[in-house]
């Protein structure tokens, strides 16, 4: 406990990460130590343990390395200390006053030209900041300048610190030795990189001076979009990005790319690029309101919004198209039946069980406003009747996060997470356990439940493993692995339009896609997805947190569902099998059941888990499912028929309101020009009023 403690407190993931801050901080305090005994031998090797852990820990603790900068402790403060320590030392073992002012100079010098080298750098990403990032349109013809090298502008503060290596080695070796020529070596390396640096950088502002304007640029996305000429449009924002937010926007892609209507992707933050899926579909990315308004779209007739914030208005100003929340799931959280909504025109949910949440704000919202059209997501989720078992059962635990509000039962994490694991563990089944993208944003003890049931499942791993007699197996497969499943994803990254560099960069190799990368794309998820769970075997615990695998191939793997109301529970009743929603308030089940429409196929799971063992019997003995008889009932209940498929019914509904908004178009038009007609005429008769009175 004292350890997951800690662990939590240093924002560290495990021993290891522990061992290494513990590493890193015994360093830095024998420094002074060692400087002012004076001890050589022992500086240079807490010397190079500060180096080593604080790269290592930049790559595997980065919450703590944003920790310690919170606390003022910077990657520049920690060379700085480093620094003069280091000239300490040299002081106390009687070098020489020339040694120690060259020293002092080249030390001083290397901090000035990193901190010119900064504002440089600050130069040029403000010059290459454009209006608007782009995929999937030719922006060949906007004269953006090609990126700085790598080597020059990413991460250029570690390269640029890093420097001091050849003044700081040269100097103790010249203590070692007794002689100074290894120090002018060193200090001669260090001030020539640094200015070398500094010089090239400078060539490069030269070329980010030729940026085009933000008008330019505009100007060329508008006649990209001319020839495109969009008739819908998905609009997405969302306050922060820092976490995967995206999975909002890359559930609707596939949807939008089989619609007959052309349709565009519209993104408010530039980082939603990093997560955004592969779509052959334009996207542009526009962060201020004013460059909004400069799109030119004049035929587009519907948006679609799958999430309510604050940006939403920029677009909803466009009087000419119809909006539509289409959210990004069906749940029986408050936020599924929000009044906010009755600013779109219409509202669009999975089946009657969308339109009935509704109610609850009728006095608000229309009942004509809301329209059901499926989950076109739902059709490659595997039914029941088609899934293989295992050599044990496979539940799959998807808590969802701890929101917005204080309210320790949001998520069954916080209340009964750890305790439902422990349980599961004992009824030996295999767990794939994939926490909300958001966990513990809010929440501490939301994240250390998150951390425990981590904990949790990787020494039962072992514990099995040993008993199997087959751990070194079942690793050497995990890492045999690795590089292919490594491979996949950097070239679904290619094909998804990560090309790396910054934005202008990105939107400089803009070209419309290839038609031949839709089929690359789906074969090389396919082959991802088989190898990682191959190589995983059949009988390990799982941690999905990231992207891959996505959350319907873990519905394919799993035998059972266990979380809360979520719109996870609701996509899990498309494949008809047993699911399982926590009721950590111990509500009385009828009470649960009527607040919860997907409760009605589900089984309940008491706070401390009493009913687990009878619920996992409809999985060890599938005749004993009293549940499944409701579930069938209730999938068409939520997600609407099967026929006509959601696909049909939900591209029947954009053709059906952009028609309409076409046709209001064309009717406010007419008025228009029955008015001018009007005008027209009355300026016409006041005209020969005045010339007969002439």
């Amino acid at each position: 406990m004292t350890l997951r403690w800690l662990c939590g407190v240093l924002r560290v993931r495990g021993k290891t990460d522990l061992l290494l801050v513990l590493l890193f901080a015994a360093g830095f305090a024998a420094l002074p130590v060692f400087a002012l005994r004076p001890s050589l031998w022992g500086f240079a090797v807490a010397s190079a343990v500060t180096y080593a852990a604080d790269e290592v820990l930049h790559a595997r603790a980065p919450s703590f390395v944003r920790r310690l900068a919170a606390l003022q402790l910077t990657r520049t403060m920690r060379f700085t200390v480093r620094t003069v320590m280091l000239l300490a030392l040299a002081d106390r073992m009687n070098a020489s006053d020339a040694v120690l002012v060259t020293a002092l100079a080249v030390f001083s010098a290397h901090f000035a030209l990193v901190t010119l080298y900064t504002a440089v750098h600050h130069a040029i990403r403000r010059r290459r900041t454009l209006p608007v990032v782009v995929r999937n349109l030719d922006m060949s013809g906007a004269g953006i300048p090609q990126s700085p090298p790598a080597l020059l502008y990413r991460r250029f503060l570690r390269k640029l610190l890093h420097l001091d290596l050849p003044a700081h080695a040269g100097l103790l070796a010249a203590l070692a030795a007794g002689a100074w020529q290894p120090a002018g070596v060193g200090f001669a390396l260090t001030a020539g990189l640094a200015v070398a640096a500094v010089l090239a950088l400078l060539a490069q502002l030269r070329r980010a001076r030729r940026m085009p304007s933000r008008d330019e640029v505009i100007a060329e996305v508008n006649r990209q979009l001319s020839g495109y000429r969009p008739e819908v449009a998905l609009y997405f924002s969302f306050a922060s990005v820092s976490r995967d937010f995206m999975y909002q926007v890359n559930m609707w892609i596939e949807t939008l790319e089989q619609l007959d209507r052309r349709p565009l992707i519209i993104l408010r933050e530039r980082a939603s690029f990093r997560y955004l899926s592969r779509t052959r579909l334009p996207v542009v990315c526009l962060p201020k309101a004013d460059d909004v308004a400069q799109l030119e779209l004049p035929e587009l007739r519907v948006v679609l919004y799958p999430g309510n914030a604050g940006k939403n208005v920029h677009m909803l100003r466009v009087a000419e198209a119809k909006h539509v929340f289409i959210g990004h799931g069906d749940s029986d959280k408050l936020a599924s039946s929000n009044r906010v909504s009755k600013v779109y025109d219409e509202i669009w949910v999975a089946g009657r069980a969308g339109r009935d949440r509704y109610q609850r704000v009728r006095h608000a919202i229309d009942d004509r406003a809301i329209v059901e059209v499926g989950r076109p997501q739902l059709s490659s989720i595997r039914l029941h009747a088609d899934h293989v078992p295992g050599p044990l059962p496979t539940v799959l635990y998807a808590p969802t996060w701890e929101g917005w509000s204080d309210d320790d039962c949001h998520t069954s994490l916080i209340p009964m997470g750890v305790t439902l694991v422990e349980k599961l563990l004992a009824e030996n089944v295999r767990v794939i356990y994939k926490p909300h993208p958001l966990t513990g944003k809010r929440s501490r003890a939301a994240a250390e439940a998150d951390r425990a049931i981590r904990e949790l499942l990787r020494a039962d791993n072992e514990r099995r493993d040993k008993e199997r007699g087959d751990s070194d197996g079942v690793e050497a497969a995990i890492t045999a692995a690795r590089p292919r499943l490594a491979e996949i994803q950097a070239r679904l990254g290619e094909l998804a339009g990560r090309l790396g560099g910054d934005d202008a960069q990105q939107t400089r190799e803009a070209r419309v896609p290839d038609p031949g990368g839709e089929a690359e794309w789906h074969e090389l998820r396919a082959e991802w997805h088989r190898i990682f769970w191959e190589s995983r075997g059949s009988v390990r615990h799982q941690v999905i947190l990231k992207q891959l695998p996505t959350l319907y191939e873990c519905f394919d793997q799993a035998d059972m569902l266990i979380s809360d109301v979520s719109s996870v529970v609701a996509d899990f009743v498309a494949s008809l099998k047993p699911y399982v929603l926590t009721n950590a308030n111990d509500l009385p089940d009828g009470e649960f059941r009527a607040a919860y429409t997907t409760a009605g196929g589900a089984y309940l799971l008491d706070r401390e888990c009493v009913r687990l063992p009878e619920i996992l019997r409809s999985v060890r003995a599938p005749l004993h499912d009293p549940m499944a008889p409701e579930r069938r009932v209730l999938k068409e209940y939520v997600l609407g028929p099967d026929r006509p498929t959601s696909m049909e019914r939900f591209n029947a509904a954009v053709n059906a309101l952009a028609d309409r908004a076409a046709a209001e178009q064309e009717e406010r038009h007419a008025e228009q020009d029955e008015r001018h007609a009007e005008q027209d005429e009355r300026h016409a008769e006041q005209g020969e009023a005045v010339a007969q009175l002439t």
